[in-house]
C-alpha cells in the first residue's frame, strides 16, 4: 500500500530572512549564474557543467581521445625536412695523421655551408597494428570513470540539497516552537495575573523562550551552512540564493532485489568502469603477443648542399698553373717533334693558357651559398625484422598481460557480489525508513493532541507548567524525529540510486 506523507519544499520565503533586502548576487567571472528557483533536475545540470572537480576529470577524456588519434597517426609514414648552415674559419686543417699542405692545398680560405635533407620513413609492427584498438579500449575505460566520478557528484548534490531541505523544515519547526514558548510564557503570566499561577512557573517559561531563541538561532546557521555546502558542489558563487522547488512524498518502495540488481548490472558506474579495464587489459594480452610478430621498415630521402669559399684566389692559381703546365708540356712535345725528319704541324700552345672564361666560371661557381644547392643522388631502404630470441622478455609481458586480465576479472566479479550485496542492504534499510515515517506520523499526531489538551488543562488550572513543558517537550521531539525519519527515508533512496546507477525517482 502506497500512503503519502508530507510534501517538503524549500520556498524563498524561508531563505529571504538570510538575504539583505534589495541585494542580488552576482556570478564571478567564468562561472554560471543560479537560477532564482531551483529543482533537483536543474541543480545536478548546473552541478554536471560547472562544478571544479568533475570538469578536471573530464580533461582525461580530451588526453585518451588524443592518445587515440596518436595511435592511429603512427601507422601514418611520417616525413622530415631539416636545414643547416655552418662556418669554417681560414687555417691549415688535417685529414687524419697528414695536413691539406701536405696535399698540396696552401692558404685555405674560410668556408660557407648550407645543406637540406628531406626523408619520408614508415614503420609496420604488431604493436603499432594494434595500438589503436588498445587506445579505443583505454579511452572507453577513462569515460567510464568519468562517469563513476558524475554518479559520486550526483550523490552528493542530491544529498546536499536534501539537507537544504532538512535545515530549512528544522528552522520552521524552531520558529513553531518559539511561538509554542511565547504562548506559554503569556499563558503563565496570566495565570500568575489572576492569582492561580506563581512566578516560577513565569521564570520556567521565560527560561523556554530563551532556549527556543537559540535553537532558532542555530537553525538559520544551519540553514546558511547547508546551502553553502550546496552551491559549493554546484561549483557556483557562494553567495547565490536559490529558492529550492522540488518536493519529496514518502511513498511505500515496490522494488524488488532481483529488478535493482538487474538494472544496476546495466547502469552502475563502477561496474562498468571496472569492466572496461577488464575489456582492456583482454585486448592487452593480445597487444603483448604481437612482439612475436615481425617488423617492417621503409624509408626514402634526398639531400643537397653548397659550400662556398671566402676567396676564390688559390682556385683561381691553381686553374692558372694548370694552363701553364700545360703550356710547357706542349712547347716539350713541339721541341720534340720539330727534331723529327718530316715533322708534322706543330701546336698552338698558347691556346691551352688558361682563359679568362674559367676564372669567371670558377668566381660564379663559388656563388652558391646558401640556395644554391648541389643535389645528392636519392636513397631509398626497405628492411624487415624477425625476432627470434629476447630473453623471454616477451613471454614476461605475455604473462604480466595475463595476470593484469585475471585480476580485473576477479574485480569484476567481486564488485558484482557487493552490488546485489548493497542492494539488498539498501533496500531493507529504504523500507525500515519508509515504516519508521509511517510510525513517526502517528507519534507527531499524537504528540499534538497530547499539546492541546495540556495547554488547555494548564489554561483551566486543571495541571500545573510542568505538565504543560513535558506535553511541549514531546511535542517538538515528535516534530523532530518526524523530519529526520523523512529525511533518512530520502538519503536511503538516494543511496540506493547511487548503488543501482540510474535515478528511481523523477527529480
Amino acid at each position: 500500500m502506497k500512503k503519502s506523507l508530507t510534501t517538503l519544499a524549500a520556498t524563498a520565503a524561508l531563505l529571504a530572512g538570510l538575504v539583505p533586502q534589495g541585494v542580488s548576487p552576482v556570478p564571478a567571472a567564468g562561472q554560471e549564474a543560479v537560477p532564482a528557483s531551483l529543482t533537483l533536475r536543474q541543480a545536478l545540470e548546473v552541478a554536471l557543467r560547472n562544478n571544479p572537480r568533475i570538469q578536471a576529470v573530464r580533461n582525461d577524456v580530451t588526453v585518451a581521445d588524443w592518445n587515440l588519434n596518436s595511435a592511429y597517426g603512427a601507422l601514418l609514414p611520417s616525413a622530415s625536412l631539416s636545414s643547416s648552415v655552418s662556418w669554417q674559419g681560414a687555417g691549415e686543417q688535417r685529414f687524419g695523421s697528414i695536413t691539406a699542405d701536405q696535399l698540396g692545398f696552401q692558404d685555405q680560405p674560410s668556408f660557407l655551408f648550407s645543406s637540406y635533407n628531406a626523408g619520408v620513413n614508415f614503420s609496420l609492427s604488431g604493436r603499432s597494428l594494434m595500438a589503436p584498438g588498445q587506445a579505443r579500449r583505454n579511452r572507453d575505460a577513462t569515460r567510464a570513470q568519468v562517469r563513476t566520478a558524475e554518479a559520486s557528484l550526483r550523490l552528493n548534490v542530491t544529498k546536499a540539497y536534501l539537507e537544504v531541505l532538512r535545515q530549512t523544515e528544522g528552522l520552521s519547526l524552531a520558529e513553531q516552537e518559539l511561538s509554542r514558548a511565547e504562548l506559554n510564557l503569556r499563558l503563565a503570566r496570566g495565570r500568575l495575573e489572576v492569582g492561580s499561577g506563581n512566578a516560577i512557573d513565569v521564570q520556567q517559561a521565560e527560561v523556554n523562550v530563551g532556549r527556543a531563541e537559540i535553537t532558532l538561532l542555530q537553525s538559520r546557521t544551519g540553514v546558511r551552512n547547508a546551502r553553502v555546502r550546496l552551491l559549493q558542489n554546484l561549483g557556483v558563487e557562494l553567495s547565490a540564493e536559490p529558492a529550492l522547488e522540488t518536493t519529496f512524498a514518502v511513498t511505500e518502495p515496490t522494488w524488488t532485489v532481483d529488478a535493482l540488481y538487474a538494472t544496476a548490472t546495466a547502469q552502475n558506474p563502477d561496474l562498468q568502469a571496472m569492466r572496461a579495464g577488464e575489456e582492456s587489459a583482454r585486448y592487452g594480452v593480445r597487444m603483448a603477443w604481437s612482439s612475436y610478430l615481425p617488423s617492417l621498415s621503409v624509408s626514402a630521402g634526398f639531400s643537397g648542399f653548397t659550400r662556398q669559399a671566402s676567396s676564390t684566389a688559390g682556385q683561381e692559381q691553381a686553374a692558372v698553373n694548370a694552363g701553364l703546365a700545360a703550356i710547357a708540356q706542349c712547347e716539350f712535345l713541339n721541341d720534340l717533334i720539330s727534331r723529327l725528319p718530316d715533322p708534322p704541324p706543330l701546336q698552338n700552345c698558347s691556346l691551352l693558357a688558361t682563359p679568362q672564361s674559367a676564372l669567371e666560371a670558377i668566381r660564379e661557381g663559388n656563388k652558391a651559398f646558401p640556395f644554391n644547392f648541389t643535389t645528392q643522388p636519392p636513397s631509398a631502404s626497405l628492411s624487415i625484422s624477425i625476432p627470434v630470441f629476447q630473453g623471454l622478455g616477451r613471454q614476461r609481458e605475455v604473462e604480466s598481460a595475463r595476470a593484469l586480465l585475471h585480476d580485473n576479472r576477479h574485480q569484476v566479479r567481486e564488485q558484482e557480489l557487493a552490488l546485489r550485496a548493497d542492494i539488498d542492504s539498501r533496500l531493507a534499510i529504504l523500507r525500515t525508513a519508509y515504516e519508521t515515517a509511517l510510525i513517526e506520523e502517528r507519534n507527531q499526531a499524537l504528540a499534538d493532541v497530547q499539546l492541546r489538551l495540556a495547554q488547555e488543562r494548564y489554561r483551566e488550572g486543571l495541571s500545573n507548567f510542568i505538565d504543560l513543558v513535558e506535553a511541549e517537550t514531546v511535542k517538538a521531539r515528535a516534530d523532530r524525529e518526524r523530519i529526520f525519519s523523512i529525511f533518512t527515508y530520502h538519503d536511503a533512496i538516494a543511496d540506493l540510486e547511487a548503488v543501482v546507477g540510474t535515478p528511481l525517482r523523477n527529480p
